[in-house]
């Protein structure tokens, strides 16, 4: 996990949770409630809600309606539901915003690598493929809601704003139950609902190169928060780290930048803007959050120097441990 979160130490009784490995990552569940047995009525439904999200919009899933979207849009329009359309929308306006630095089109290139086999593909492939990574290439028709891919070999991948979507449904689901104080988490994404009963949650952002650290810890409140980083999914070769954060204007893994964070009221977007910042590098980066008043986000570069958006200031003791 991206996240650590140093919320409870020691445990109450009346906070309930758990953790399920799922999506590739862990989703964990918190939150605040009287009643032990409906706490776990509701954590189950949010876990019910992450799995039906996974097996829509999963390109691990021969199933979901995203691989057959995969498989057929380039031949003609594919009817894609009201749920994975917007998606979609929003995920191509956010590469508007970004100037192409979050794009979905990067399975192209991207299928091509496995990260537990140390598997990836040559520079002919990469030629071949980046030609695809260009989001201009997916049309919807908003009155069919349909995807269509302009040329053969076009594929799209949700994996960087999926999470933040699973997350933002499950708060959703606990705020209309009448939950008050929760946070849902998936790998390095994560959605706040209120506050730890009078004080913040206290987010760890991991050391990028220290397994188990936290390079600083931040206070938080009904926010949400995400973090991309080269140490998730990799291997290393001939000194070479290859991660799963994909240049689109390259087609390879980015570099300059070990991890980026990003705070904001949506997980959709902090999910998206995290990876943007990531590829765009910290003065792009930084600048692209300058512009958006209710986001703000912290930069860890490649040379492990820490940047912070002009809405931040630096902690005056960065934590150094993460706790359970």
């Amino acid at each position: 996990m991206m996240l650590f979160l140093l919320m409870m130490s020691p445990v109450r009784a009346e906070w309930a949770g758990a953790g399920r490995p799922m999506m590739g990552t862990e989703v964990s569940v918190y939150l605040w409630h009287d009643d032990a047995a409906v706490a776990e009525q509701y954590i189950e439904e949010v876990f019910a809600e992450a799995s039906r999200i996974d097996e829509l919009m999963s390109t691990y899933k021969e199933t979901s309606l995203i691989s057959s979207i995969n498989r057929h849009a380039a031949d003609e329009p594919v009817f894609a539901g009201d749920e994975l359309f917007n998606l979609i929308r929003r995920a191509l306006d956010i590469s508007v915003l970004t100037h192409g630095a979050f794009d979905i089109t990067y399975d192209s290139v991207g299928k091509y690598y496995d990260f537990h086999e140390h598997r990836r593909p040559d520079d002919a492939t990469v030629a071949r493929e980046k030609v695809l990574i260009d989001y201009r290439l997916v049309e919807l028709d908003d009155v069919a809601q349909s995807v269509h891919f302009k040329k053969q070999g076009v594929r799209i991948n949700l994996g960087g704003i999926a999470k933040g979507y699973v997350v933002e449904r499950g708060i959703d689901i606990l705020r209309r139950n009448g939950v008050q104080n929760a946070i849902v988490t998936a790998g390095g994404d994560s959605r706040l609902l209120g506050d730890r009963r009078g004080r913040p949650f206290v987010i760890g952002i991991r050391d990028p190169r220290k397994d188990g650290e936290v390079a600083m810890s931040i206070p938080l409140e009904d926010e949400a928060v995400s973090t991309s980083g080269d140490y998730e999914r990799y291997f290393e070769e001939d000194g070479v780290r290859y991660h799963h954060i994909i240049q689109p204007s390259t087609g390879a893994p980015a570099n300059g930048v070990h991890s980026a964070t990003v705070v904001g009221p949506d997980a959709v977007m902090t999910d998206a803007l995290s990876t943007s910042v990531f590829v765009m590098g910290v003065d792009l980066g930084l600048r692209l959050i300058a512009g958006l008043p209710d986001y703000e986000s912290i930069v860890i570069d490649a040379d492990g120097r820490i940047f912070y958006s002009d809405g931040l200031q630096p902690p005056p003791v960065a934590a150094t441990q993460a706790t359970p």
